[in-house]
Protein backbone atom coordinates (compact mmCIF):
# COMPACT_ATOMS: atom_id res chain seq x y z
CA UNK A 1 0.00 0.00 0.00
CA UNK A 2 1.34 3.41 -0.90
CA UNK A 3 1.35 6.51 1.28
CA UNK A 4 -1.15 8.19 -1.07
CA UNK A 5 -4.37 9.37 0.58
CA UNK A 6 -7.32 7.03 0.39
CA UNK A 7 -9.61 7.71 -2.58
CA UNK A 8 -13.23 8.21 -1.54
CA UNK A 9 -15.90 7.23 -4.04
CA UNK A 10 -19.54 8.18 -3.50
CA UNK A 11 -22.11 5.88 -5.11
CA UNK A 12 -25.50 7.56 -5.42
CA UNK A 13 -28.07 4.75 -5.49
CA UNK A 14 -31.23 5.72 -7.35
CA UNK A 15 -32.47 2.62 -9.18
CA UNK A 16 -30.92 -0.17 -7.15
CA UNK A 17 -30.43 -1.02 -3.50
CA UNK A 18 -27.10 -1.54 -1.78
CA UNK A 19 -27.88 -5.27 -1.75
CA UNK A 20 -28.15 -5.24 -5.54
CA UNK A 21 -25.01 -3.17 -6.13
CA UNK A 22 -22.61 -4.37 -3.45
CA UNK A 23 -21.90 -7.93 -4.74
CA UNK A 24 -20.70 -6.65 -8.12
CA UNK A 25 -18.50 -4.00 -6.48
CA UNK A 26 -17.03 -6.63 -4.17
CA UNK A 27 -16.30 -8.92 -7.13
CA UNK A 28 -14.44 -6.08 -8.84
CA UNK A 29 -12.51 -5.38 -5.64
CA UNK A 30 -11.40 -9.01 -5.30
CA UNK A 31 -10.58 -9.02 -9.03
CA UNK A 32 -7.98 -6.31 -8.31
CA UNK A 33 -6.36 -8.59 -5.76
CA UNK A 34 -7.68 -6.46 -2.90
CA UNK A 35 -9.47 -7.40 0.30
CA UNK A 36 -12.69 -5.63 1.27
CA UNK A 37 -14.13 -4.50 4.56
CA UNK A 38 -17.88 -3.79 4.57
CA UNK A 39 -18.88 -1.62 7.51
CA UNK A 40 -22.49 -1.25 8.57
CA UNK A 41 -24.33 -0.02 11.64
CA UNK A 42 -26.66 -2.95 12.37
CA UNK A 43 -25.58 -6.53 13.03
CA UNK A 44 -28.93 -7.91 11.84
CA UNK A 45 -28.58 -6.15 8.48
CA UNK A 46 -25.02 -7.45 8.12
CA UNK A 47 -26.19 -11.00 8.87
CA UNK A 48 -28.90 -10.65 6.21
CA UNK A 49 -26.26 -9.36 3.79
CA UNK A 50 -24.06 -12.35 4.71
CA UNK A 51 -26.82 -14.71 3.58
CA UNK A 52 -27.37 -12.72 0.38
CA UNK A 53 -23.69 -12.83 -0.58
CA UNK A 54 -23.81 -16.65 -0.53
CA UNK A 55 -26.83 -16.77 -2.85
CA UNK A 56 -26.93 -13.58 -4.95
CA UNK A 57 -26.01 -15.41 -8.16
CA UNK A 58 -25.94 -19.13 -8.99
CA UNK A 59 -22.73 -18.94 -11.00
CA UNK A 60 -20.68 -16.89 -8.53
CA UNK A 61 -18.77 -17.43 -5.31
CA UNK A 62 -17.91 -14.48 -3.13
CA UNK A 63 -15.79 -15.60 -0.14
CA UNK A 64 -16.69 -13.61 2.95
CA UNK A 65 -17.48 -13.74 6.64
CA UNK A 66 -18.71 -11.79 9.63
CA UNK A 67 -16.32 -10.08 12.03
CA UNK A 68 -17.67 -11.93 15.08
CA UNK A 69 -17.00 -15.35 13.50
CA UNK A 70 -13.76 -17.37 13.79
CA UNK A 71 -10.89 -16.47 11.43
CA UNK A 72 -12.34 -13.08 10.54
CA UNK A 73 -8.81 -11.85 9.86
CA UNK A 74 -8.48 -14.34 6.98
CA UNK A 75 -11.62 -13.30 5.08
CA UNK A 76 -11.22 -11.65 1.65
CA UNK A 77 -14.50 -9.80 2.36
CA UNK A 78 -15.38 -9.04 5.96
CA UNK A 79 -18.69 -7.64 7.21
CA UNK A 80 -18.41 -5.63 10.44
CA UNK A 81 -19.84 -2.92 12.65
CA UNK A 82 -16.41 -2.18 14.13
CA UNK A 83 -14.05 0.65 13.29
CA UNK A 84 -11.00 -1.63 13.06
CA UNK A 85 -9.71 -3.42 9.96
CA UNK A 86 -9.12 -7.01 11.11
CA UNK A 87 -8.74 -8.53 7.63
CA UNK A 88 -6.36 -5.82 6.38
CA UNK A 89 -8.88 -4.63 3.81
CA UNK A 90 -7.71 -2.44 0.96
CA UNK A 91 -11.21 -1.17 0.17
CA UNK A 92 -13.71 0.02 2.76
CA UNK A 93 -17.42 -0.04 1.90
CA UNK A 94 -19.72 2.08 4.08
CA UNK A 95 -23.42 1.20 4.36
CA UNK A 96 -26.33 2.92 6.08
CA UNK A 97 -24.33 5.91 7.28
CA UNK A 98 -21.59 3.87 8.97
CA UNK A 99 -18.71 5.93 10.31
CA UNK A 100 -15.58 5.82 8.16
CA UNK A 101 -13.13 5.98 11.06
CA UNK A 102 -9.44 6.25 10.19
CA UNK A 103 -8.85 5.68 6.46
CA UNK A 104 -5.11 5.09 6.87
CA UNK A 105 -4.22 1.78 5.25
CA UNK A 106 -7.15 1.78 2.82
CA UNK A 107 -6.61 2.50 -0.87
CA UNK A 108 -10.28 3.26 -1.45
CA UNK A 109 -13.39 4.04 0.58
CA UNK A 110 -16.73 3.49 -1.15
CA UNK A 111 -19.71 5.24 0.39
CA UNK A 112 -23.04 3.83 -0.83
CA UNK A 113 -26.03 6.07 -0.16
CA UNK A 114 -29.71 6.01 -1.06
CA UNK A 115 -30.48 8.96 -3.30
CA UNK A 116 -34.18 8.73 -2.41
CA UNK A 117 -33.48 9.41 1.29
CA UNK A 118 -33.02 13.10 2.13
CA UNK A 119 -31.08 12.42 5.33
CA UNK A 120 -28.71 10.06 3.48
CA UNK A 121 -28.19 12.73 0.81
CA UNK A 122 -27.45 15.37 3.44
CA UNK A 123 -25.00 13.08 5.21
CA UNK A 124 -23.24 12.26 1.92
CA UNK A 125 -22.89 15.97 1.12
CA UNK A 126 -21.37 16.60 4.54
CA UNK A 127 -18.94 13.73 4.14
CA UNK A 128 -17.96 14.93 0.66
CA UNK A 129 -16.92 18.27 2.17
CA UNK A 130 -15.17 16.56 5.09
CA UNK A 131 -13.11 14.22 2.89
CA UNK A 132 -12.29 16.91 0.33
CA UNK A 133 -11.02 19.24 3.08
CA UNK A 134 -9.04 16.31 4.49
CA UNK A 135 -7.08 16.00 1.23
CA UNK A 136 -8.72 12.83 -0.04
CA UNK A 137 -9.36 12.51 -3.78
CA UNK A 138 -13.16 12.23 -4.08
CA UNK A 139 -15.33 10.95 -6.93
CA UNK A 140 -19.08 10.94 -7.38
CA UNK A 141 -20.76 8.10 -9.29
CA UNK A 142 -24.42 8.07 -10.27
CA UNK A 143 -26.47 5.26 -11.74
CA UNK A 144 -27.09 5.75 -15.43
CA UNK A 145 -30.24 4.88 -17.33
CA UNK A 146 -28.93 1.40 -18.11
CA UNK A 147 -28.00 0.56 -14.47
CA UNK A 148 -24.33 1.25 -15.20
CA UNK A 149 -22.31 3.87 -13.36
CA UNK A 150 -21.43 7.30 -14.70
CA UNK A 151 -18.74 9.40 -13.08
CA UNK A 152 -20.17 12.86 -12.42
CA UNK A 153 -17.34 14.49 -10.46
Amino acid sequence: MSDAPCEVWFYHLERSSAEQVLPELLEKTLGRGWKALVRGVDRGRLETLDGLLWTYRDDAFLPHGLAHEPMADRQPVLLTEGLDNPNGGDALFLLDGAEPGDLAGFARCVLLFDGRDESALAQARGRWTYFKRGGHPVSYWRQGAERGWEKQA
